[in-house]
């Protein structure tokens, strides 16, 4: 049993009165008597809230949540008393996301149910608790409350981003690249995958001739080849300690996996094969390029298990293990930061192996709140030291994409918040013109 605020504020009233009996006499009887008339009230409402279990929740949600993405959450709330109640209710959310304002109130009708709905927002993907849901009821009377515990402690798992996956996957399909002028080019010549056969015509290859169909025909028929479509895109992501750096309240690590998750699927679809590479101070994990049904399930649940580490990532032991695994030519995505061009430096040569027997896009991020620092307006001579670092740091980030284009790899600084879309459109954009 739990005391409302207007058992307290009757109380008082109450003993306001017996007090004042002492200065007039009259009001001494009228206080006892109000007090009778307030403890049998309380003696009726402990009858009508006690008379039956009346109330019951239960909770609706996902078993697994989508990291970075509103997931909904539904309670639903039940009154099996023939009279009205009102009803608080406090759901155990996981101790991680910190929100203290998971209470809620509401009116139920007589023998009715009501919805509470709310969202959360994960941003570390792992296992998360939930606990039961309190639901303090009165009756109309409102004098005291009774506490119902419901619902079962549930974990549920946070993985990445799944929850895009569908609306990416209607850009790609829409190829929404074409609004910008980019087109499908056919390619004839060292063309690898049969299309079909047709009527030899004057200038096609002798060696193209099909003799089976041709002497099923009687006329000259030869084969048409065209550009292998199912080509291989392999996601690369740095496990190192630069990924740990967080924008809104996710590292860059989330963010290149949620992107990762989203263009595998992509690609699928685009019928090419997709792959996984991670990697830190030592090669991790590979998952080798397939378009099967179940391979969306083995990338997920690798992403899922991937952290960070503190320590340096090693390109040489990803060079040395890239040579070994993936003998054909494909698409290599390389999610990863750089703290300067020192750190590129070091870098390039490896970069440099892998763009010379694969087609690589090193991926990078820009620094949004840099950029915000940047345009402000600097008050004081401290904030105009700060303002020059700010910008000698930006400037690093574009002078590192114009030597990775001088080394003829592909490049694409991008904010976390924009990185899957534009990671997409990027790899529509080298699918369509056949970079690979």
């Amino acid at each position: 049993m739990f005391l409302p605020r207007r058992f307290y504020i009757i109380a008082i009233a109450i003993v306001t009165v017996i007090a004042a009996g002492y200065w007039w006499s009259w009001l001494f009887p009228t206080g006892i008597v109000l007090l009778a008339l307030f403890g049998a009230t309380i003696a009726v409402d402990c009858f009508l809230l006690w008379r039956k279990r009346g109330v019951s929740a239960t909770r609706d949600c996902s078993t697994r949540f989508s990291c970075g993405d509103q997931n909904p959450v539904e309670i639903t709330v039940n009154n099996d008393y023939p009279y009205p109640i009102h009803v608080d209710v406090i759901d155990e959310i996981p101790f991680i996301f910190q929100r203290r304002d998971i209470n809620f109130t509401s009116q139920i009708k007589a023998h009715g149910q009501t919805a509470i709905q709310y969202s959360l927002r994960p941003t570390e993907r792992g296992v998360y608790g939930f606990g039961r849901i309190r639901v303090f009821a009165s009756t109309p009377l409102g004098l005291i409350q009774r506490r119902y515990t419901c619902a079962e402690p549930v974990d549920v798992k946070v993985y990445p981003s799944y929850l895009m996956l569908n609306r990416y996957e209607l850009l790609a399909m829409s190829n929404n690249l074409t609004e910008f002028g980019i087109k499908r080019i056919r390619r004839v010549g060292n063309n690898t995958e049969f299309e079909q056969v047709k009527d030899y015509v004057q200038g096609d290859d002798y060696r193209t001739i099909n003799w089976t169909a041709t002497a099923r025909r009687n006329q000259l028929m030869v084969n048409v080849y065209r550009d292998e479509r199912s080509q291989q895109i392999i996601s690369i992501i740095d496990k190192g300690r630069l990924m740990q750096q967080a924008f809104d309240g996710m590292t860059l690590l989330d963010y290149a996996i949620n992107a990762t998750l989203v263009l595998s699927h992509i690609a699928i679809k685009k019928d090419d094969k997709a792959g996984l590479i991670t990697f830190n101070d030592r090669f991790n994990d590979f998952l080798a390029p397939a378009k099967t049904p179940g391979h969306m399930r083995n990338i997920l649940e690798t992403l899922y298990a991937q952290q960070t580490s503190f320590g340096e990532s090693d390109l040489s032991a990803l060079l040395a293990n890239v040579i070994k695994l993936v003998r054909k030519r494909s698409l290599l995505i390389l999610y990863t930061n750089f703290s300067g061009l020192n750190s590129l430096n070091r870098q390039l040569p490896y970069l440099q192996q892998l763009n010379q027997r694969h087609r690589l896009l090193v991926v990078f991020f820009s620094d949004t709140q840099l950029q915000e620092f940047i345009n402000s307006r600097a008050v004081n001579t401290e904030d105009y030291y700060r303002h020059v670092i700010a910008e000698k740091i930006e400037r690093e980030k574009l002078l590192i994409v114009n030597i990775l284009r001088q080394a003829g790899i592909l490049a694409l600084l991008t904010s976390p918040d924009q990185l899957s879309v534009d990671v997409v459109n990027r790899y529509l954009e080298i699918k369509s013109r056949q970079m690979f």
